[in-house]
Formats: C-alpha cells, sequence, structure tokens
C-alpha cells in the first residue's frame, strides 16, 4: 500500500474527500481550524486556505485526501525554522499512514525549502497518539509549555518537539515504515 500513499498541493476536487475528514470532531479537536460542516465550507477552505499555503500538502491514498501535512515558515530573521503540523482521516488512524507521510513531507520540505535548519511542531499533552508520530520520525519532544496554546475557547499546555536536518541520516536509515 504504500506505493499507493503520496503527498500533492491540494486541488478544487478534493472537497468531497477534505469534508469527510475535515467534518470529522475526531479529526479536528487537536486542530486550530474548525471542523467543517458544508461542501460550501471545504470548498471556501480549500480556495482560502489550502491552494495559497506556502506548503500544505494532502495525504493521498490512491490520489483520495485523507488527510494533510502543513508547514508554517517564518519570515525574517527567524526564516530558518518552520511550523510543522498534520491531520489525518479517523478510518486511516492505527495503520502506520501519519507516519509515513510524516517522514515523506519532511523530506520533501527539506528538498523544497533547504535553508530550513529546525522544523517544530506543538502537540497538546493529551494527545500521545500524534506525540508517538513525532517520536518514530525523528523529532525530539524539547520540553513542556504551560498554558501555551488557545483551542476552541481552551488553553492547553503542549509539548515542543523539533526536528533538525542534521538529524535525518541516522532517523530515517534505522527507522523503516511499512503500511498494512
Amino acid at each position: 500500500m504504500e506505493k499507493n500513499l503520496s503527498l500533492r498541493p491540494f486541488e478544487l476536487g478534493d472537497v468531497k474527500e477534505l469534508l469527510k475528514w475535515a467534518g470529522d470532531e475526531r479529526v479536528t479537536r487537536y486542530l486550530q481550524w474548525p471542523r467543517l460542516t458544508t461542501e460550501e465550507e471545504a470548498f471556501a477552505f480549500v480556495r482560502d486556505v489550502c491552494l495559497p499555503h506556502p506548503w500544505r500538502r494532502s495525504i493521498c491514498l490512491r490520489d483520495r485526501s485523507i488527510g494533510f501535512v502543513s508547514v508554517f515558515p517564518e519570515s525574517a530573521e527567524n526564516n530558518f525554522k518552520a511550523y510543522f503540523g498534520y491531520g489525518l482521516s479517523y478510518e486511516h488512524w492505527g495503520k502506520g499512514i501519519a507516519t509515513r507521510a510524516v517522514e515523506m513531507a519532511v523530506s520533501e520540505v527539506l528538498k523544497d525549502l533547504p535553508h530550513l535548519l529546525r522544523l517544530q511542531a506543538f502537540v497538546q499533552v493529551e494527545n500521545k497518539a500524534s506525540q508517538r508520530i513525532l517520536e518514530k520520525t525523528g523529532f525530539q519532544r524539547e520540553g513542556l509549555l504551560r498554558k501555551y496554546i488557545s483551542l476552541k475557547g481552551q488553553i492547553h499546555d503542549v509539548f515542543v518537539y523539533s526536528l533538525l536536518p542534521s538529524d535525518l541520516p541516522l532517523v530515517y536509515s534505522s527507522n523503516v515504515s511499512t503500511i498494512n
């Protein structure tokens, strides 16, 4: 199945598939963006958020959108770092797909943005699955940020994770992922 997994820019044709997973509270509960409830909202989201985004990719299985990976590069004197995030359709949780998609995204983004020296991700303390994915893909937990993120009206503690390009040869040579 791994050969059927790909990352590509979002397309307007992804609206119906995006609505399936972005309309699921289990998927969006840890995301900054709201749960999408209509095709019109999904269309506007793809058009206004996904398409102009500097580095957002659709995680595709057999070219069907089942999730996303986003990288938000900082600007000016902090352009050496970027924020990393992802989400995956609930029906594909626990199958190794998110782990493989994160590995693919890290490799691609570091080729596309070779000036990056640091990718960083913030993960809510309660989100154990995302912590495991980041750790399996080579991100290092750096610490706890208390009362750091406001999400859907609540303030949360988060762990900060980082990955440096210099971490990759060791990480990806010993990290073999398969998708069943």
